[in-house]
């Protein structure tokens, strides 16, 4: 079973940036608390304004599954929903 690694790009309306920003700060804590699977998630600001990555390590598959079929995930995911300016572009990596 190899690692999964996730790296999410999260483009934020104009203006909505700590609002996003204080939502994550509940999300990501929660993540680390409630996902054994789970040994990294961590939110990042690109050098584009609005611009953030996200990036996840999860101890394979059912991991993944595990973190997006979570309360925490869902509730918290979707108070992000209306600071988003468009779908999260998702990027699923495997580790070697």
């Amino acid at each position: 079973m190899s690692d999964i690694g996730v790296i999410a790009t999260l483009r934020v309306q104009p203006g909505k940036e700590a609002e996003f920003e204080a939502v994550f700060a509940e999300l990501a804590p929660a993540v680390r608390a409630n996902e054994p699977g789970n040994s990294y998630y961590r939110l990042f600001r690109t050098s584009e304004t609005g611009v953030y990555k996200v990036m996840e390590c999860y101890a394979g598959a059912a991991a993944l599954e595990a973190h997006r079929a979570s309360d925490h995930f869902r509730t918290l995911g979707a108070n992000l929903a209306p600071c988003l300016a468009g779908a999260p572009e998702i990027e699923r990596l495997i580790a070697v």
